[in-house]
């Protein structure tokens, strides 16, 4: 069994960072069999069928919100590069622009459940137990939303910024972001980007929901007053670049970003997150993202 409790310097760290970047967690060939097992997914895309459901996190505030994506918090399913599309016309559908493993921006959202790979290395995984246990920051974590993502070459696009719980709203916000580093992440391919301790400051004033009619729309949350402050336009910004291995928590209320990637290597990572599942917190229907009888949000301890 092998276990990895995090030092009194990094859980200061995480206090003040609002995210702790843990190089080398998995071994080279932990690493290379998620890498491995990603790649494979990727290349075994078929997109005969597919309904060209692409992701992006808008700035303007527009998502994906189709019955492909609200439908996928138990599945395996794939999310096309907006990019990698042509686009649609009255007379003519979206066409693919690139090879079909190449078009993918996320893979997800039950990898940890129902993928063998990603499940030994999730739920499975004494390493992740231990250094969930000693960060202390959840007594009973429910692990939700576990994906990888790809960041294509020259066609990876933005992610602009935000904070998790925003997307993952409990009451009180309890997410937490654990970020797997599969290959080389670098400012060129689209490393991530911290505030550091702006999660002390951050107030989860919306959260991402199901829409009544149908799709995704945000929503105020009652009683939190918004930010005034503007984020992108902030001194102290931090780049991450990191090793294939690295593990990345992230705090649910620190912003942090990542820009495209117009290198020609790709950035492959794997993903999942966390969320307190003890009394007290509350993850509501209205949430995008929901469990179901079959499939509830696993224990991790």
């Amino acid at each position: 069994m092998t276990t990895h409790q995090l030092t009194e310097a990094q859980k200061k760290q995480w206090e003040e960072d609002g995210y702790l970047v843990i190089p080398s967690f998995f071994d080279k060939q932990e690493t290379k069999e998620m890498l491995d097992e990603a790649k494979r997914l990727c290349d075994e895309f078929d997109v005969d069928g597919h309904p060209m459901t692409t992701f992006k996190t808008a700035a303007d505030g527009e998502h994906v919100g189709d019955e492909y994506f609200l439908e996928s918090g138990d599945k395996i399913r794939y999310f096309l590069e907006p990019t990698s599309l042509s686009p649609a016309t009255p007379d003519t559908p979206s066409r693919l622009l690139v090879p079909p493993s190449q078009s993918i921006n996320k893979i997800g959202h039950a990898l940890a459940i129902l993928n063998p790979v990603f499940r030994k290395h999730t739920l499975e995984s004494d390493k992740i137990r231990s250094v969930a246990k000693s960060l202390g920051a959840q007594e009973s974590p429910r692990v939700l939303q576990s994906m990888i993502i790809c960041k294509q070459p020259r066609i990876g696009g933005v992610v602009p910024c935000h904070n998790d719980s925003t997307f993952l709203y409990t009451d009180p916000p309890s997410a937490i972001g654990a970020w797997v580093a599969l290959e080389e992440c670098t400012p060129e391919n689209g490393c991530l980007s911290f505030l550091p301790g702006s999660h002390k400051l951050s107030r989860t004033a919306t959260r991402f929901v199901r829409a009544p009619g149908g799709g995704t729309t945000f929503i105020d949350v009652p009683g939190v007053e918004p930010n005034e402050e503007k984020w992108d336009d902030m001194d102290g910004w931090r780049e991450a670049p990191c090793s294939p291995g690295t593990l990345v928590l992230i705090h649910g209320s620190v912003m942090h970003r990542s820009p495209p990637n117009p290198s020609d290597k790709t950035r492959i990572i794997y993903t999942f997150h966390m969320i307190e599942g003890g009394k007290g917190v509350k993850y509501d229907e209205k949430n995008w993202l929901q469990p179901t009888e079959a499939m509830p949000f696993p224990v991790l301890f």
